[in-house]
């Protein structure tokens, strides 16, 4: 049984369930309010941004609603690639009612390029996975959920599930082995098609794989996974923490902009994959335009080489904490959210939502036909991916947002609430967690 949560074209989600699964079957599609569920993937709260985020999210909704949880993880260590004080890059332990996690050691490099790309993730992988085999064998849960990135851990994970009959997910939030070709962290014959043997034996093993986007589910067909054991459910913004907000910016006092100021922002992970070179260029085409700054917010492997050849009219803040993200966004007169055209459709952006719920107007750089295009179509200004004139002729023009768009960002912040996300992926959950026992009283 598997629920597809795809679509959101003009407003509009499809769902669509495996009927006859669900109709043999029918206690699998209930929840079980105990279930028990492991968790193993290299990004874990308390990290800010991207995977960890969402995935720690996930862990603490699943804890709230009663389900004994285990997490077996690394150190807090994204965007920058170092570990987050207080955190050590070793073993560790943490534990609070409901909740154990469990902390493996990595080797990192801020300069996380070429070969690095995959450094990090087995060495995670081979220092994690005898702590998951372990935790799986002895602790049983009724699930076990694997996140890519990284891929690599999970056939160790996928063994010990299967020798005590648990049931497995897999969380696909992007595609790690496509996306670090496509933008030149890998290169090689032999090595794509090592990869892609490898991800193709691992993703044909799991009960359900479950994707944020469209293309992803598409593209993840194309290597193996049946169409029954796809999902997809879109990544989600609480907008009771990010919101419309008025008044005085605390980030615009902070860099001396007044409000005749028009503030271009982005806010994020800043590397490879997010192609704030191409801001930079629109920045440079842009300069002798005294009321227009580009503000980027965050961390990552980029960030030196993007202030290094930053043009005066381009300003930095680090990343913020969770409590000031929707001020940093309210800084904004419009969002930008670059792309890089060799990874479309390997990734949906994780900021995405928080650009929505902002309220604040969104220049998008997405070919046609793409996902990202598909998704924004009506909520926001897209112009060709990569294309740093056509993104700098957007911000200049600066098109009226309308009472249609402001109504479809809403319709799509409204449908990628957490209120409506969270407890679909926790019926997924528990629903495979008693997918056994009800084939078994079938």
């Amino acid at each position: 049984m598997c629920t597809l949560i795809t679509g959101l074209s003009a407003g509009r989600a499809l769902v669509r369930t495996t009927s006859q699964d669900t109709a043999k079957h029918g206690a699998a599609a209930l929840v079980k309010p105990d279930a028990r569920i492991l968790i193993y993937g290299i990004n874990y709260a308390p990290e800010l941004i991207g995977v960890g985020k969402y995935t720690g999210e996930l862990g603490a909704y699943l804890v709230e609603q009663g389900h004994p949880l285990e997490v077996v993880t690394a150190a807090p260590h994204y965007p920058g690639w170092s570990i987050k004080p207080p955190f050590k890059n070793r073993y560790s332990v943490q534990r609070s009612p409901g909740l154990r996690v469990t902390r493996c050691p990595l080797v990192l490099n801020k300069n996380m390029r070429g070969i690095w790309r995959i450094i990090a993730p087995l060495t995670f992988a081979l220092a994690s996975a005898p702590v998951a085999i372990w935790r799986i064998l002895t602790t049983r849960p009724d699930t076990v959920i694997c996140v890519e990135p990284t891929l690599f851990g999970a056939p160790f994970a996928l063994v010990a599930a299967k020798m005590i009959g648990a049931r497995t997910i897999l969380h696909v939030q992007d595609l790690e082995i496509d996306a670090a070709f496509a933008v030149g962290h890998l290169s090689g014959g032999w090595l794509k098609s090592l990869a892609k043997l490898f991800e193709e034996a691992t993703l044909k093993h799991f009960d359900v794989v479950v994707t944020i986007s469209e293309q992803m589910r598409i593209r993840l067909q194309t290597k193996g996974v049946d169409e029954q054991r796809l999902c997809i459910i879109r990544n989600w913004v609480d907008p009771t923490k990010i919101k419309p907000m008025q008044g005085p910016n605390r980030f615009r006092q902070e860099l001396g902009l007044d409000d005749s100021v028009f503030v271009a922002l982005y806010a994020g992970n800043i590397g490879a994959k997010q192609a704030l070179h191409i801001v930079r260029e629109a920045a440079v085409r842009l300069e002798d335009e005294p009321n227009i700054v580009f503000v980027v917010a965050g961390e990552g492997p980029e960030r030196a080489k993007l202030m290094a050849g930053a043009p005066r009219n381009m300003r930095f803040l680090p990343l913020q904490p969770e409590v000031l993200l929707s001020e940093l966004l309210a800084a904004a007169d419009v969002h930008l959210l670059p792309q890089d055209s060799g990874a479309a459709d390997l990734v949906l952006p994780s900021k995405l939502g928080g650009m929505l719920a902002s309220g604040k107007p969104l220049i998008v750089q997405a070919a046609d036909g793409t996902e990202l295009h598909f998704f924004l179509n009506g909520a926001a200004t897209i112009v060709a991916a990569g294309d740093a004139t056509a993104l700098a002729d957007a911000i200049r023009i600066r098109l009226p947002d309308t009472p249609a768009v402001k109504a479809r960002r809403q319709t799509l912040v409204d449908e990628l609430s957490v209120v409506t996300i969270l407890p679909r992926f926790r019926a997924l959950v528990a629903a495979n967690a008693m997918a056994d026992a009800a084939l078994q009283a079938g």
